[in-house]
Parts: structure tokens; C-alpha cells; sequence
């Protein structure tokens, strides 16, 4: 089960990559032929292998948010402030029910904060703007 989740964690978390421009290689270790994300930088993970950090702040990327990133059921600190992120905040990130920071702030995000995101009951620390 173990490999699974790292698998599909390894999987989207690539296919989201494939979407951004990184000038500066901050996702070069994002490399599809290791199995196991919790290797590679600005990932971390818990003791059972779970993706439950991704920093990404100031980082120069540029590119969407996607939906999918919500399958990460376990993230609790999604940091990405400070980039060029674009497009809207994905109402599926309301999923994410073990988050207790989101940071997307000084982003060209657009578009309202979606209520599903308002409503997650974890958050110790949101910021947006």
C-alpha cells in the first residue's frame, strides 16, 4: 500500500511539473524514475510516507494550480507564495482537510476564493493575498 501512495504521489505530483515554466530547475529532483517523492527537495513526507509538505515559496515558477493536487489527502502545508502561480485557486483544494497552512500570497492568481477552501476547520495560517 505503501508504494501506491507514493506512486501516485509521484505521479501527480510530476504531471503538475509538466505544467509549470521553473527557469531556475527548483524541481530538478522531481525525477518520474524515483518511486518515492518524500526524496526529492522542497517535498515532505510523514513517517508512513505520506506527502504532507510542499515549499515552494519564492521559488520563480510559474503556471496553474491544479485540481488534482487535492489528492495529496494527507498535505498539511502547501507553502507557494511569492511565484507567478496563475489561473483560479481550485475549489477541489477544500479536500484537503488536514491542511493548516496555505500560503499563495503575491501570485497572479485570479478569480474569488473558493468557499470550500474558506471552510476547511484546520487552518492555523491562510494567506492569500
Amino acid at each position: 500500500m505503501r508504494r501506491k501512495t507514493n506512486e501516485k504521489g509521484m505521479l501527480l505530483l510530476h504531471a503538475w511539473k509538466a505544467q509549470l515554466v521553473d527557469p531556475n530547475n527548483v524541481l530538478q529532483s522531481w525525477d518520474p524514475t524515483l518511486v518515492n517523492p518524500c526524496t526529492w527537495f522542497h517535498i515532505t513526507c510523514d513517517s508512513n510516507n505520506f506527502v504532507v509538505r510542499v515549499d515552494l515559496g519564492n521559488a520563480n515558477l510559474s503556471g496553474p494550480l491544479i485540481p488534482e493536487l487535492s489528492s495529496l489527502k494527507k498535505l498539511q502545508y502547501f507553502e507557494a507564495q511569492d511565484n507567478s502561480f496563475s489561473g483560479r485557486i481550485p475549489a477541489s483544494f477544500g479536500a484537503l482537510t488536514s491542511l493548516k497552512r496555505l500560503r499563495l500570497d503575491n501570485n497572479n492568481l485570479s478569480g474569488n476564493i473558493p468557499f470550500t477552501v474558506l471552510q476547511l476547520v484546520e487552518f492555523a495560517n491562510l494567506q492569500l493575498l
